[in-house]
């Protein structure tokens, strides 16, 4: 299993950045070059716990659906988003806020794994570890902009 862990420091209220970070329609937009779009679940609107949205988008040149759920949920500091169906065989996402000063530290655990045994085990370290890591930067950098008025 893989873990990617990253810190994103956004000027704005811990309760925008919690509440921007389970917005269906922020995710949407944050990852358009994926053509991501909700098509099951909880389509638009902010998530809340035991939510599902089911997701499609195009990695690597395939169209892929992807369902998770809010598991865990403690506004507005904690949450998790865990995969039910979808290409890994585990994906566990534990979201945190830390607020200082009227700013917030979003922290991101973002663990995966690939199917497939030893060669999902490869994929992993030589092509999604990467991929994946850049997708949620990608991300946080637009929840960033949005939480703080530049979206």
């Amino acid at each position: 299993m893989s873990t990617i862990y990253l810190e994103t420091f956004i000027k704005a209220p811990i309760e925008r950045c919690f509440d921007l970070s389970l917005s269906v329609d922020i995710h949407r937009n944050s990852v358009s070059h994926t053509h991501e779009r909700a098509i099951a679940g909880v389509t638009s609107g902010v998530m809340k716990l035991n939510d599902t949205v089911t997701w499609e988008a195009v990695h690597f040149g395939i169209r892929q659906h992807l369902t998770t759920k809010i598991t865990e949920y403690e506004r507005p500091v904690h949450f998790v988003d865990e995969m039910l169906k979808g290409p890994f065989k585990e994906i566990h996402h534990i979201h945190e806020f830390v607020e200082s000063d009227g700013s917030t530290l979003m922290i991101d655990r973002f663990s995966f794994q690939a199917p497939l045994g030893l060669a999902g085990r490869l994929a992993e370290v030589l092509v999604l570890r990467r991929y994946m890591r850049s997708l949620l930067i990608t991300r946080n950098n637009y929840i960033k902009k949005a939480a703080e008025g530049q979206a």
